[in-house]
């Protein structure tokens, strides 16, 4: 059943501790993200806490500080409450926000110079049309934890095989930026699954617009042969054209049939669409990725430091040891 929380003053703050809060959709790569970064803090020494805010995670591999299905968990208000698995969730998050004192006291144990990555939903209506995650976000900066936060959004790099899909993941990741409002970060995981040539070319390309522009090519060059009827002895003709009456005068407007042309025009709305996504992208010249390959070292190294600059993680840590780095005195 779900937990009934007691009443009672909180625990004494012990710091503000770091706190990364990954987000992104599901199947997206977050808990192996986060996995990923705590076994590198291992191997150099650095202790990386991960925690679970997600009250539907199944299983992960990484060793949990804390789990938010000690709280709630949406098996039991599935069966409780007859919800379904989004209805489950969002209720499950908005319990963890009622019931913020949880919360608190658990990220209260840490001090302030330890680092704590939040494992979160991937249904992502909690970060771009329920404003549920970014009231615990508000709740953390009234905790003081304002100039500690950073958003990490994982994106799939399997999109980039497909410049739509990598367009969808870029406007998702900005609506979460613009909506969470903090310093933020987006990583296309699983790198080592797909062609990294591939994911350079596109992560090379300027613009959203520059890179649909590509992807239209692409689809003129497929033209042929295509819905449209056109044979090899004519020319190919972009699937979103529907000026269909040819210039001598001739009869080729009769190999368009009327499906094709109702096809045409729906490619060509969806068209227009994506060119105002990529606008909307390009006028904001915000969304950038950081490729990362989980078996790459370097690579989980590249993303790490980024993350820690964005915040300034480490600037007033103070040095632990007892080496003596100013040499003995009396030497120069």
């Amino acid at each position: 059943s779900i937990q009934q929380l007691p009443t009672g003053p909180n625990k004494n703050k012990m710091g503000r501790c770091t706190v990364q809060i990954v987000m992104g959709p599901a199947g997206s790569g977050k808990s192996t993200y986060c996995q990923a970064i705590q076994e590198h803090g291992k191997s150099i020494g650095r202790v990386v806490n991960v925690a679970n805010l997600d009250p539907a995670a199944e299983n992960f591999k990484y060793d949990v500080a804390f789990d938010v299905r000690d709280l709630i968990n949406v098996d039991e208000v599935m069966e409780e409450l007859e919800l379904g698995p989004n209805g489950g969730l969002v209720y499950c998050m908005e319990y963890l926000l009622e019931n913020s004192d949880w919360l608190q006291d658990e990220i209260d144990e840490f001090q302030d110079d330890e680092y704590l990555i939040l494992d979160c939903p991937g249904q992502i209506e909690l970060y771009t049309h329920v404003p549920v995650m970014r009231r615990i976000i508000d709740q953390l900066r009234m905790w003081g934890f304002e100039s500690s936060m950073v958003s990490v959004f994982i994106v799939d790099a399997t999109f980039v095989c497909d410049a739509p899909k990598f367009i969808s993941g870029s406007l998702l990741s900005l609506s979460a930026m613009i909506a969470m409002e903090l310093p933020h970060i987006n990583v296309l995981s699983k790198c080592d699954l797909v062609d990294k040539e591939r994911v350079e070319q596109v992560l090379d390309v300027e613009s959203a617009t520059q890179l649909w522009s590509i992807e239209e090519h692409t689809a003129m060059e497929r033209a042929e042969g295509s819905i449209l009827g056109t044979s090899k002895n004519k020319p190919v003709r972009s699937p979103y054209d529907l000026n269909i009456t040819p210039a001598d005068g001739g009869d080729e407007e009769t190999e368009m049939s009327p499906e094709a042309i109702a096809a045409a025009k729906r490619m060509r709305k969806r068209s227009r669409l994506t060119e105002a996504i990529c606008s909307l992208l390009d006028d904001y010249t915000m969304v950038s990725f950081l490729p990362l390959d989980i078996t790459d070292e370097e690579s989980i190294e590249y993303v790490l430091a980024h993350v820690d600059h964005t915040i300034q993680y480490g600037e007033d840590l103070e040095v632990k040891g007892d080496k003596d780095f100013n040499g003995d005195e009396g030497e120069d």
